[in-house]
């Protein structure tokens, strides 16, 4: 193992953690944050993959098909399963959480693809096992969740703010 696949590891497992984190808190509803981890985690791994890749062979849109497909899929069931409460803090507000439930689909998520790039990678994909191609998984389905979420994100009315 490389220093750059160790830094690689760490890196990725440490993102990881801390979106698991951020399923257990509740945190502000608010759309606009929810759609700037994506950008950037897509943005990273399309530049990433940019320069890693001239070539990208038919597995490597195999393997990138699936793991979009899966990542589209957990980030919608994500969105559809969490929960809304008013703010404590600002009652015009409300805050969002998942819960254990979101980190166990997390979970399966991060099972799957590296299941994915094991077999891809046995198959000649080199992208399976590419950082950038793994950002864009991450991103896809913060994405899909954060669409999910903003469309049923209850709307606070004068009158509920005093409840």
């Amino acid at each position: 193992m490389t220093s750059t696949t160790l830094i690689n590891a760490l890196i990725g497992l440490a993102l990881v953690a801390w979106i698991c984190s951020r399923q257990l808190r509740w945190r502000a509803a608010d759309p606009t944050r929810m759609f700037k981890l994506p950008i950037v985690l897509g943005i990273a791994g399309l530049v990433s993959m940019s320069q890693q890749f001239t070539t990208i062979k038919p597995i490597d849109v195999a393997v990138l098909g699936v793991s979009a497909v899966l990542a589209l899929a957990s980030g919608t069931v994500m969105g559809r399963i969490a929960r809304f409460r008013p703010s404590p803090v600002d009652p015009r507000a409300v805050e969002t959480r998942t819960g254990w439930a979101g980190v166990g689909i997390w979970a399966g998520l991060i099972a799957v693809r590296v299941l994915i790039d094991v077999i891809g990678h046995q198959m000649g994909s080199e992208m399976a096992v590419a950082t950038g191609s793994i950002l864009l998984v991450l991103a896809l389905n913060r994405i899909a969740s954060a669409l999910v979420i903003s469309a049923r994100l209850p709307h606070r009315t004068p009158a509920m703010a005093g409840r």
